[in-house]
């Protein structure tokens, strides 16, 4: 069994999903198309990210959105750092924002990663994205260096990188976070920072594999992060 099969195990039928991006996730989106037009699922999805709408769409999941459907019953994401207690660091991929919302309005968020993306500490991989206003950006860059980010924005070629919502990507080259909750308050009390890649306390289950096996790692103990 895979982790993309053992996901499709925990998703109910009639259920409102939020769907991840990046590859784990677009691997999951393609095997639910698969029981979508098999007729053995019936799921509304809420997509994180223009591609993985576009993904949706032509694998046959019908979308909504969050005004639509309201509460998700979960979402299934990936991750590019999970630590020892289910935290995470994500927006390698560049949709944090819209990640980070559809997992705030989802009952349980399920993280799919190879055994790779496990790290004893966040930042131990040396990056974490934060997403900026165009207007901010020399502000957001100033502020991020103040608090010892070494930020470096996102670039394709000669113009910044643009996100589906409009604004750019700070890349903060980073060691081993000691303290993230603090590092989240002082990098969102920055104006201009719409939001950054430390989902802290939001994973409920972490499924760790390759295409050939999975590793259920744990849930969330009861109490943790709450």
């Amino acid at each position: 069994m895979t982790i993309v099969e053992r996901a499709l195990e925990l998703v109910p039928d009639g259920a409102r999903i939020g769907l991840g991006s990046g590859r784990a996730a677009q691997a999951f989106v393609r095997a639910l198309g698969e029981r979508v037009r098999s007729g053995a699922a019936h799921v509304r999805g809420v997509p994180t990210s223009e591609e993985t709408a576009a993904l949706a769409r032509q694998v046959g999941i019908p979308l909504a959105t969050l005004a639509e459907v309201g509460e998700l019953d979960l979402t299934v994401d990936g991750a590019d750092e999970v630590d020892p207690y289910f935290d995470l660091i994500k927006g390698y991929g560049r949709a944090l924002v819209r990640e980070k919302i559809v997992a705030a309005a989802s009952r349980r968020l399920i993280i799919l990663v190879g055994g790779e993306k496990l790290v004893p500490k966040l930042g131990t991989r040396g990056k974490l994205p934060v997403e900026v206003t165009p207007f901010a950006l020399p502000l957001c860059e100033r502020r991020l260096g103040e608090l010892g980010c070494r930020p470096i924005p996102d670039r394709r070629g000669e113009n910044l990188f643009v996100t589906d919502n409009g604004n750019h990507i700070i890349d903060c080259q980073i060691g081993p976070i000691p303290d993230a909750p603090r590092l989240e308050m002082n990098i969102r009390a920055i104006p201009g920072v719409v939001g950054t890649g430390l989902f802290l306390g939001m994973a409920d289950t972490v499924l760790v594999g390759d295409q050939s096996s999975f590793q259920l790692i744990e849930e969330k103990r009861p109490g943790h992060n709450q």
